[in-house]
């Protein structure tokens, strides 16, 4: 549009307004005639070819061959307004010849639609497929665009199965079929869904026809649950189940599988009247205990993996689909093994030997002790009789206390082998755990993997010099430690027990050592007694009070109700108050064995 006639133009109204006295009424009616045909062939409501002149960040404006361009909002021309290049060719959309501004109105995206409207409305109308590429997202879809005009994508229609990430279709190219359409509103919506389902169904058919069992197929895992995965043979779905998708464990499925993947399976069952198909993924591999003999032959040493644990033992994986049994007696030659927990954790590696077979019932017998020497088989010859060393108490009970000689080798101290002068009645009252004593060997029972050991040979037996210091008719003191029915022990010098018959105690006879004496009291005392083979002292209070002043034995009487000394006779039965002393407190040997058992 040139300069000269874009100023004095502004429509028909301002041609009627010219100065007409430059013209005469003919030539004035020529011109306006002229004026009139240089639009003949502009008609609004039609598809006009324009050029572009001009481009805005807001705007694109195109020359139509009309008094004015027109303004074309940006939008119209898609995602990428760079492609616009300023004098191409574009055809548009006249939708007035003049606005209330004077101005051609122009739509790009009217042109598009009308240009393809015809392609469209038989391709709804026949039910033929639209190729499409999705755009970009909006609300509740996508937009696609489809031979050049906008149609709306809904998110329920993107795919067969519910899809939650629009994204990764952006940009692809899909077939469409046009399920809504309205003209008036340029309104299109397509569906992608429904192309997908005809071809389905069409697989399906084939598949149908020709699936057998046994056959191996490809299929895409489609949805994973806790019991197995269904698999998407290419119309029809099939189920894996877990049982079916390894020889060896399987915790869920999702350890073999994930949605989308594509895998070979075989037909394990096929229900043609329900349409349910049983798949297998683990019958693809040979069963592992085909010739597990010769892989895995009795006295093998290997390595796996340890997968489960009971409270009797634990389970290895030697190989998929291969599991044995270490039993807890199998684990270790040295610990008392409580639970399996204790040595061993699920997913350790550790090395096994194949101690037992059993092919018919699928079962093998393993064992993690037998990887290792058995440390019981020489230990005789390590540990001789009689050899000394020092270990550390690992536990104590009523009857003893166990002491760790090596590494998971215990031997057992009894209480009759703690001390040579003390009557013990509980370990506590010797040791206390993490002790570090003097023990020596006395006895090793390989078979019944027993070791016996002594605190007290470790040291020299005091008793030859005790006989000295102790001689029948010694007067000593003594602190009672403990009180029975027919007497007290008390605590001499020397850390020697001597014990004082009920008889000797000079109390009241209708009195109990416990209702006149107290633990820690001191009494004096006389040796009447002492057995070196049997290790007793046996002492009197009475016997020590016999030849001394009345001031003494008044001073006794104000604590104790004594007896009268002059009239004081031996008791018939002083020999088995004696005896019951070793019996209430020792009985030891006879004790021993039964606690050994125990042990």
């Amino acid at each position: 549009m040139t300069e000269e006639t874009a100023a004095p133009v502004y429509g028909q109204a301002s041609i009627e307004e010219l100065d007409r006295p430059e013209y005469d009424e003919q030539e004035f009616e020529q011109l306006a005639q002229m004026y009139d045909d240089s639009f003949s062939g502009i008609k609004e409501g039609e598809i006009v070819k324009g050029k572009v002149v001009n481009v805005n960040p807001n705007e694109v404006l195109v020359d139509i061959g009309f008094k004015s361009e027109g303004a074309i909002p940006i939008r119209e021309f898609g995602d990428d307004p760079s492609a616009i290049d300023i004098g191409q060719e574009i055809d548009v959309f006249l939708e007035n010849v003049e606005d209330l501004e004077g101005c051609v109105v122009l739509s790009k995206q009217k042109a598009d639609f009308m240009r393809v409207w015809d392609s469209i409305k038989d391709a709804h109308e026949g039910g033929t497929t639209v190729r499409g590429r999705l755009m970009r997202r909006i609300k509740g879809g996508i937009v696609v665009d489809l031979l050049g005009v906008e149609a709306f994508l809904p998110g329920s229609q993107i795919d067969i199965r519910q899809v939650k990430n629009f994204d990764q279709y952006l940009g692809n190219d899909y077939e469409f079929k046009i399920i809504k359409l309205n003209k008036a509103r340029r309104n299109i919506v397509v569906s992608r869904r429904s192309v997908l389902e005809e071809e389905r169904e069409k697989m399906r058919q084939e598949l149908v026809a020709e699936l057998e069992d046994g056959q191996i197929r490809e299929g895409v895992v489609k949805n994973i649950t806790d019991f197995g995965a269904f698999i998407d043979l290419g119309g029809l779905d099939g189920l894996l189940h877990i049982t079916d998708m390894s020889w060896g464990r399987v915790s869920h499925p999702s350890e073999m599988v994930s949605i989308g993947d594509r895998i070979r399976v075989k037909v394990l069952n096929y229900d043609r009247e329900r349409e349910r198909i049983s798949l297998g993924l683990k019958q693809l591999t040979p069963h592992p205990w085909d010739d597990i003999g010769d892989r895995f032959p009795e006295g093998t040493t290997t390595k796996g993996k340890v997968v489960s644990i009971t409270d009797y033992g634990a389970f290895v994986e030697l190989e998929e689909g291969i599991e044995g049994l270490v039993h807890i007696s199998e684990m270790s030659w040295t610990q008392h093994v409580r639970h399996p927990s204790k040595l061993v954790s699920i997913g350790d590696r550790v090395e096994v030997m194949v101690l037992k077979l059993d092919v018919e019932n699928q079962k093998i017998s393993l064992g993690m002790k037998q990887t290792d020497p058995d440390p019981w088989e020489t230990l005789d010859n390590r540990y001789p009789g009689g050899t000394r060393l020092e270990g550390t108490v690992k536990s104590l009970t009523n009857f003893g206390a166990f002491v760790e000689i090596e590494e998971g080798i215990d031997g057992l101290v009894h209480i009759s082998d703690m001390s040579w002068t003390r009557r013990i009645r509980q370990a506590s009252e010797m040791f206390k755990k993490g002790d570090v004593i003097p023990v020596v060997v006395t006895d090793i029972d390989k078979k019944r993997r027993r070791i016996s050991l002594s605190h007290k040979i470790a040291f020299e037996n005091p008793w030859p010099e005790l006989v000295r210091i102790y001689a029948v008719g010694t007067e000593s003191k003594g602190t009672v430690s403990r009180m029975l029915e027919r007497g007290v022990v008390v605590g001499l010098e020397n850390d020697v027990d001597g014990f004082v018959p009920l008889s000797q105690l000079a109390i009241d006879g209708l009195q109990t050592p416990r209702q006149s004496f107290e633990v820690g009291q001191e009494l004096p005392l006389r040796v009447i007694e002492f057995d070196e083979e049997q290790k007793k002292i046996v002492l009197s209070v009475l016997e020590y009070l016999r030849d001394k002043d009345q001031s003494e034995v008044d001073e006794y009487a104000a604590a104790h109700p004594v007896r009268e000394v002059e009239e004081a006779e031996e008791p018939e039965d002083q020999d088995e108050e004696m005896e019951s002393w070793g019996d209430a407190d020792s009985g030891a040997d006879s004790e021993k064995e039964k606690e050994e058992e125990t042990a």
